[in-house]
């Protein structure tokens, strides 16, 4: 297999590989790369994806393999962040001249953001059906969970189920490149795993202090197995991931009902589907040992495994399948990747700037999604070729609407 990433030495540490020819990556970001490298935990070496840029804790579009031990700021607290979509029988012929209707249906359907039914517990938990099935399946484990910790379950845990965060979370109607119809979505596991992710990564520090452990960065603390709460991280973070991977299910199903009450035409949803997380850890094989493997920001490419790149609001996304590279643990990017922040992009870019960048899409407009703004990202067309060892294109995706948190 041709090989498209360059190595960057670090001393003290292993290797960074980075598949980032022609994408532009930041110095912070690389220095982040660095102090991750030189953990004695690390693995073999590091893989940097394309759309890799500076993150809290750890770098975004990082895959960092680990030794009998767990990072929990390598994972972050958007535990099980990720990406859902699902062909449909539909084609774009279908589709009312008129779409905003549409995504006035979708947000009705789906609380999101800051709208009154994401923000009131009570307004959502009476929803029957998808909800309660899903949590039957979380509630178990989730209630033995709050017996070690018992702030958990004054959490938002099943009242965010089947609602979307804001930021950079959607909900998006799709055309493929034959001109199917696609709905496509992006959360995770919102106020639950944002305490799991918070709780653990602050004990993961008082830990190093405690132990007077010489780290490069003290964001990067990191559980040893065998120590005191490397069982119930991982207990906890495998939780907080199926409650993301339902999140996801549930809303769909919403989407999907809110479509049938806008396009009155029989259609069938799941042709192909595709669930997969960005951000996580799970145990896996690599160059014949068993590690931890975490991805943040970066998504599982085995070989023949479908996976979902998204672009940027207003820009093409990707259903790709892996190659299976070993060289970046059979891994590829999430995204497109922010050039910038969010506050940046907001100083530099007018309302003007972010409807022409989004015309003909069915979507916000207004001043609060500027940050948004496709120009705040990475060329999607540069990451995907920067990565064309990792993964091939199965298909290409246009949003014709798009709903944000």
């Amino acid at each position: 297999m041709e090989q498209n990433y360059s190595t960057e030495d670090v001393p003290g540490g292993v290797p960074v590989k980075m598949w980032t020819r022609g994408v532009p990556v930041e110095d912070a970001a690389k220095n982040q790369l660095a102090n991750a490298a030189r953990l004695p935990i690390v693995f073999k070496h590091i893989a940097a994806m394309p759309d890799v840029h500076l993150g809290i804790g750890a770098t975004v579009g990082s895959v960092i393999p680990t030794l009998k031990a767990i990072i929990p700021a390598a994972v972050g607290v958007d535990i099980g962040c990720g990406m859902m979509a699902c062909k449909t029988t539909l084609r774009a012929e279908d589709l009312p001249d008129n779409l905003a209707p549409l995504r006035a249906a979708i947000e009705r359907a789906v609380p999101h953001g800051r709208a009154p039914g994401a923000r009131d517990p009570g307004a959502w938990s009476k929803v029957p059906g998808a909800v309660d099935t899903a949590w039957a399946q979380l509630e178990p484990e989730f209630t033995d969970l709050c017996r070690n910790y018992p702030k958990l379950a004054k959490t938002n845990n099943r009242n965010h189920l089947g609602t979307l965060g804001t930021g950079n979370h959607f909900i998006e109607v799709c055309l493929d490149e034959g001109g199917a119809v696609w709905f496509m979505l992006h959360s995770g596991s919102r106020g639950v795993g944002n305490f799991i992710g918070t709780m653990f990564i602050e004990l993961a520090k008082q830990d190093a202090l405690r132990n007077n452990a010489n780290l490069p960065d003290r964001d990067l603390a990191y559980f040893e197995e065998g120590a005191r709460y490397f069982g119930d991280y991982v207990r906890s973070v495998s939780w907080a991931q199926r409650f993301a991977q339902l999140n996801r299910e549930v809303m769909m199903r919403r989407v999907i009902e809110a479509v049938k009450s806008v396009i009155h035409k029989n259609f069938q949803s799941h042709i192909e589907a595709v669930n997969c997380h960005h951000n996580y850890v799970q145990k896996e094989t690599h160059f014949g040992e068993d590690v931890f493997v975490t991805r943040k920001g970066a998504v599982s490419a085995k070989k023949g495994e479908l996976g979902i790149i998204p672009g940027s609001m207003g820009a093409r996304s990707f259903i790709a399948r892996g190659k299976g590279n070993p060289e970046s643990f059979d891994s590829c990017s999430h995204g497109a990747g922010r050039t910038m922040s969010r506050g940046e992009a907001k100083r530099r870019f007018t309302l003007a700037d972010q409807r022409m960048a989004t015309e003909g899409v069915e979507c916000r407009k207004d001043k609060d999604v500027i940050d948004e703004i496709p120009m705040a990202y990475k060329d999607i067309d540069a990451v995907m070729d920067a990565q064309k060892d990792l993964v091939e294109v199965v298909h290409t995706l246009k949003q014709v609407v798009c709903v944000k948190g």
